[in-house]
């Protein structure tokens, strides 16, 4: 309740509509974004499995471990938290999204950041909602990366730019050329797996500088 009294208080002249709630209450929507830390994404979804049947989960979450002054890539059993989390609640549709954008500048209302977002699935509908909902946030572009098993390498990719931050104490974001800004629409090219029975679309929140810290709901006990 304070995190929510905090964000009304800072955006006063946004109008904001959020509410607090329990895991529970923050799966009771019609997009879910598993945004704990990577290591309570899994838990956290089987938790809910039953409020998660048939609908969108975006999963932001990277397997990160630092060493030293390193940050190094960890591998899930699956191959990456998205996976593992389709794995664990196979009757939702999983989308990676958002793990390459710096939390803390997401967060900045004032300040929106120019980003590229990776978006994979083995969804087509899944991209689909997931790219609508990124492509209402200013200067964000969503891209079809392919397949959900495309999330391994985008998910170990956030270790170079968490070492890229150190290195020039800065916040870096993906920027990708050549892709026209006019392209095909993003979920027209992804694959097409079986799909559960259709769900309502709906959010939370959370990226990079990180892996995947804030969120709608907190890893279960």
């Amino acid at each position: 309740m304070e995190v929510v009294d905090n964000l009304l208080e800072q955006w006063p002249d946004r109008e904001l509509t959020i509410g607090a709630g329990d895991n529970a209450q923050a799966a009771d929507t019609e997009v879910v974004v598993i945004a704990t830390p990577w290591d309570g994404a899994t838990q956290t979804a089987v938790s809910v499995e039953h409020h998660l049947r048939g609908k969108v989960v975006v999963s932001m979450a990277n397997a990160l471990t630092k060493l030293g002054r390193e940050f190094q890539p960890l591998v899930p059993p699956r191959g990456s938290v998205a996976a593992s989390v389709q794995a664990a609640v196979p009757h939702c549709k999983v989308a990676a999204a958002l793990h390459h954008v710096p939390a803390k500048e997401l967060g900045d209302l004032r300040h929106p950041i120019e980003s590229d977002v990776l978006i994979c699935s083995d969804h087509a509908s899944a991209v689909e909602v997931t790219s609508e909902i990124v492509a209402k946030i200013p200067n964000m572009r969503p891209l079809n990366a392919g397949e959900l098993a495309m999330a391994t390498p985008i998910e170990s990719f956030t270790a170079v730019l968490l070492q890229l931050n150190m290195h020039y104490k800065t916040r870096v974001a993906v920027k990708l050329t050549g892709i026209p800004d006019q392209a095909a629409p993003v979920g027209a090219s992804a694959p097409a797996a079986a799909e559960p029975s259709s769900a309502k679309p709906a959010g939370g929140r959370k990226g990079n500088g990180s892996s995947g810290r804030s969120a709608p709901a907190e890893p279960a006990p």
